[in-house]
């Protein structure tokens, strides 16, 4: 009876280690990768928050476009194209190539990357990408969001709050699944 049980649970916990994870990666995709891999590299962030933020903005579509305008895998604004692209110094840009899966990639792994060493704190980084970084920077000279000055602890938005949370449990489940 021992030995039945001992291979019962052998099975269960093989069936969770190799199969439940291909199970979850239909649900957490590592679509356009190579972009991911590409850019994340060049602007030095981790390729699986990069994919998390696209699974939380777009689920991956490529022709998402949010209502408030947002356009794109990382749901980029085109006012923050534009300013990105003054930035990064790309000549010929415009609101439709937001659209482009790799052009997109690119413009919002550098706008995560730029954020990330602004604020020093992925978590200010990821709520100003998406409240928007003066809002952020007005949060935590309010005591009543930021007792520091530096981390916030309460983001009155509660979609940003909302979005922070999201990104970082998809962050965590894509470490899993696909880490190195």
């Amino acid at each position: 009876m021992k030995k039945v049980i001992k291979i019962i649970l052998v099975i269960v916990v093989a069936f969770y280690l190799f199969k439940v994870p291909s199970i979850v990666r239909k649900f957490y995709p590592l679509k356009y990768s190579e972009s991911i891999y590409k850019y994340a590299d060049k602007y030095e962030v981790d390729p699986y928050l990069i994919a998390a933020i696209i699974r939380t903005e777009s689920s991956f579509n490529p022709g998402a476009v949010s209502s408030k305008g947002a356009k794109g895998l990382m749901q980029i604004m085109p006012e923050t194209g534009e300013w990105i692209s003054m930035k990064m110094d790309i000549k010929g840009h415009g609101e439709e190539k937001l659209f482009i899966p790799d052009y997109n990639i690119n413009m919002g792994c550098w706008y995560i990357s730029d954020l990330i060493k602004q604020f020093d704190n992925f978590d200010l980084a990821l709520a100003s990408y998406n409240g928007g970084k003066g809002n952020v920077q007005k949060w935590l000279k309010d005591t009543r969001y930021s007792k520091d000055g530096e981390t916030l602890s309460y983001i009155p938005f509660k979609e940003t709050d909302k979005y922070v949370k999201k990104v970082k449990v998809s962050y965590n489940i894509y470490k899993f699944l696909y880490g190195r």
